[in-house]
């Protein structure tokens, strides 16, 4: 059933390209629809033109040519969806919506164009600007507890990442992201206090050391340094 799937899925492909056309846009069409349009709380779109052809970057794809059907529609094979542009009557903001095959006729409103310059959290925690990447990711969380784009054990996986390459800083500040994303789990304060006891911060290595054993008493490796941090400080 599964290779059957995929066949069908290839013939279908097939046929849309061979219905792609080249359409002339104008130059305040291109200008109205290229930007960046919000797909997810953590991911965008990027559409721009290049010699009069549509093109998309889209998760860390820089230059993807979608299958044009009409002047505003067009469907991307490599996210199997079709969209096209629309403009919202009241509004005047600009978004892709997604067209289904059960409602090709059903306009919606599905993925909001945004300044060229928005960045998501997971941009932001690349370029290193980790207080808006916090704030993106806390701005999640309050929406959505169970998101897929906050996650403990990646955050922690990233941390210790940059611990390997000796970026203690870098360690540091994406352990601060995870102990204000998850400030009652002990295994976070355990991260940030090993971070810091790596860059010589033997301070605060303690001090959060000593938080994870108020989460976890259990905790062998922050209870061993706390005692050994208070006998060599009498």
């Amino acid at each position: 059933m599964k290779t059957k799937a995929v066949v069908l899925s290839l013939f279908f492909i097939m046929i849309v390209s061979s219905c792609s056309k080249h359409f002339d846009y104008s130059p305040e069409f291109m200008e109205q629809t290229s930007g960046r349009y919000l797909f997810n709380q953590d991911a965008v779109i990027d559409v721009f033109y290049d010699n009069n052809k549509l093109f998309l970057k889209w998760k860390g794809v820089d230059k993807i040519e979608p299958i044009a059907l009409d002047k505003n529609t067009f469907f991307v094979a490599d996210m199997y969806k079709k969209f096209q542009f629309v403009q919202h009557p009241k509004t005047k903001q600009w978004y892709l919506s997604e067209i289904t095959n059960n409602n090709e006729t059903v306009v919606s409103y599905d993925y909001l164009k945004v300044a060229d310059s928005f960045k998501t959290p997971s941009m932001h925690l690349k370029d290193k600007e980790y207080n808006k990447a916090l704030l993106g990711y806390l701005e999640i969380q309050k929406q959505d507890s169970t998101s897929v784009f906050i996650n403990e054990s990646d955050f922690n996986r990233l941390g210790y990442n940059f611990l390997r390459e000796n970026k203690y800083e870098d360690a540091v500040h994406i352990f601060k992201i995870n102990v204000a994303l998850y400030p009652e789990s002990d295994n976070v304060y355990d991260s940030l206090a090993d971070a810091y006891l790596r860059s010589g911060d033997s301070l605060q290595a303690f001090v959060n050391y000593s938080k994870a054993l108020e989460y976890n008493s259990g905790n062998k490796r922050a209870k061993n340094y706390v005692e050994l941090y208070n006998k060599k400080s009498k």
